[in-house]
């Protein structure tokens, strides 16, 4: 067990080749369909599909499924989506994704579905988020981009009935690989959505942030999709089948983090090995973003997140960001912020995240201005009058265009820790005064009150009463609010720390505090009292040992004061008048985040 101690000044700144025959039915018309649009049965009426093998320029042969439009009376646009996650269930079933793409089957575009190299029914050797490899110099020189390249090449000079234009998309991994479409992208690409894109494993993205390792995770989804591919395959991976029902007291249970290697995956999923290998970010992390290659882009790029995404929210700002700062002004470079999880977005009538309720359906703004994106660049239709910045600002509950992100005319601000639990604008008065509390590995903080398995979709607007009432959770509010007061951009936590350990993770929680009395709110299905309630806007992990540097970790000298500062992502929120602002520290928020034993070791090991 470790003290903790810090000073009462925090800063928060708003800152693979078959031969396919095509055949077409000039004849067809839209109107001679009598089956319900919103239907697979519809689709099959108007499409073709085609299961092909695309050779890449190294032989090795990529398994994409082409659905063509029966309607060969025009060119259609192709929209691409290449994907780690089984393109195709079977030779028989159409694509569950065109149903979410209803609009562009009526639209009559040409869809290409692909498994990504090693996965699925697709040729070669799988690796995650393979590196890109500029100024390459033959053929056996592949990235994701060449890959890419190469498919779209075989498209554009097979498919009949093509009008010449691709453009692709993808949420979450499929959102990285339609960011490596980007450099050194084929003529014909024009339109590019990354969604949720993954841009860094060690720093923001999935499994680390900050250097901290998201163990829940890491662990679900590696015993899964890390496990080994005999052969090309449609079959799904194993699940993981729990001994217990409660995620927090498996993970007890288990132990030191080496226990999962030599308990449950032994020496066969590779990049389990190959990450805690690697505890530091090194070139193995380092080669795995594609921010840094973004430079020269010529497609149009319209890139997508949700505020509350648990698993890619450091992306979708990043690749927005990279792509801005590398490339000329002139570029088209979009960016769409919404109040959701996960894809959120592309699934059903997002009116709320958990028991936070947005009152209306937020994504129906949002695939208006994603379809007006991609008919614009592929087909010539409408007009491109798209702000730079199309962002969802909680809290008040309302779309927002802005003309750059973050926005430039905007205040900043330094929130400083009080005397008693309070939080003001105005630093404290007493200078040399702190907090004291024990930090103990073997009792860590929930990041949720729920018992679960899996990781909640909706912990990131949780109620965080729960961790208020514990004693190694450090809480500051401001008083009650007169005004109401908007933070839009970064933020970013300034500690001064000491710890009678030699590390330390410190996790910093940005809430809104609701009002005592809540009157007419829409009801959850858990029955929360919403008078009072926590929500959690913005929460974020910095080990400690990271404080300086990703590259070099340095231990903490026991009872020294040391300065700790990171970012805690975006935000785009507005705290009602009536409402309060809230922080909540702590060091440990299990088993979202693995346990740091608070020492200078090698946690992996």
């Amino acid at each position: 067990m470790k003290k903790q101690y810090f000073s009462r000044k925090t800063i928060l700144i708003p800152i693979l080749l078959l031969t396919t025959i095509w055949t077409g039915n000039a004849q067809f018309r839209k109107k001679e369909i009598e089956t319900p649009r919103n239907s697979i049965a519809y689709i099959k009426q108007a499409y073709t599909k085609k299961e092909v093998y695309i050779p890449m320029r190294d032989s090795v042969r990529l398994f994409t499924s082409v659905y063509m439009p029966k309607d060969t009376t025009e060119l259609h646009p192709i929209l691409m989506y290449r994907t780690p996650y089984n393109a195709e269930r079977s030779e028989e079933e159409f694509n569950f994704f065109l149903l979410l793409c209803l609009d562009y089957v009526n639209e009559g575009y040409i869809f290409v579905f692909q498994d990504v190299r090693g996965k699925y029914m697709s040729e070669g050797e799988f690796e995650d988020i393979r590196p890109y490899i500029p100024n390459k110099k033959d053929n056996k020189a592949i990235d994701e981009s060449s890959d890419t390249y190469d498919s779209m090449d075989w498209l554009i000079k097979n498919v009949p009935f093509n009008n010449g234009k691709i453009g692709i998309t993808g949420t979450s991994y499929p959102g990285f690989y339609a960011t490596m479409s980007l450099p050194d992208a084929h003529p014909a690409l024009k339109a590019v959505s990354p969604q949720a894109p993954v841009a860094d494993w060690f720093i923001g993205d999935d499994f680390h942030h900050n250097g901290a390792f998201f163990l829940l995770d890491a662990f679900g989804f590696y015993y899964s999709f890390g496990r080994p591919r005999p052969k090309p395959t449609r079959s799904s991976e194993p699940r993981f089948k729990w001994p217990v029902e409660d995620s927090y007291e498996f993970f007890m249970r288990l132990g030191p983090i080496k226990n999962i290697r030599e308990w449950y995956f032994g020496d066969t999923i590779k990049f389990w090995n190959d990450a805690t290998a690697h505890p530091n970010y090194d070139d193995f992390w380092k080669s795995r973003t594609p921010l840094p290659h973004l430079k020269n882009i010529k497609p149009a790029v319209l890139t997508v997140g949700g505020w509350f995404d648990a698993e890619d929210l450091y992306g979708p700002l990043h690749t927005y960001q990279a792509i801005e700062k590398q490339n000329p002004s002139t570029i088209s470079n979009r960016l769409v912020m919404g109040p959701w999880s996960h894809g959120q977005w592309n699934f059903g009538k997002p009116e709320n995240l958990g028991n936070i309720h947005w009152n209306f359906n937020t994504s129906e703004h949002y695939r208006k201005v994603e379809f007006g994106f991609f008919n614009y660049y592929l087909k010539g239709k409408g007009e491109m009058n798209l702000p730079e910045a199309t962002i969802f600002i909680t809290g008040s509950n309302e779309w927002r265009s802005f003309d750059t992100w973050p926005p430039e005319n905007i205040v900043e601000k330094e929130l400083y820790f009080q005397p008693v639990g309070g939080l003001a604008f105005e630093p404290p008065a007493l200078k040399h005064s702190y907090d004291e509390y024990v930090s103990d590995p073997h009792k860590p903080v929930p990041y949720t009150e729920d018992v679960h398995l899996r990781r909640t979709t909706s912990y990131m607007t949780d109620d965080q009463r729960f961790a208020a009432r514990r004693p190694d959770v450090i809480v500051y509010q401001t008083d009650i609010l007169s005004e109401d007061i908007t933070l839009t951009g970064p933020i970013e936590a300034m500690l001064f720390v000491s710890t009678t350990g030699t590390d330390a993770d410190y996790v910093v929680k940005l809430i809104d505090v609701f009002p005592d009395k809540i009157v007419d709110y829409p009801e959850n299905d858990k029955k929360v009292p919403m008078g009072g309630y926590q929500m959690l806007v913005r929460g974020e992990v910095m080990r400690g040992r990271f404080r300086n540097s990703f590259e070099k970790p340095e231990p903490f000298k026991p009872n020294n004061v040391t300065e700790v500062k990171f970012t805690l992502q975006d935000v785009a929120h507005t705290f009602k008048k009536g409402h309060r602002i809230m922080v909540q520290v702590q060091n440990s928020w299990f088993p979202l985040v693995d346990r740091n034993p608070q020492k200078f070791v090698n946690i992996y090991e």
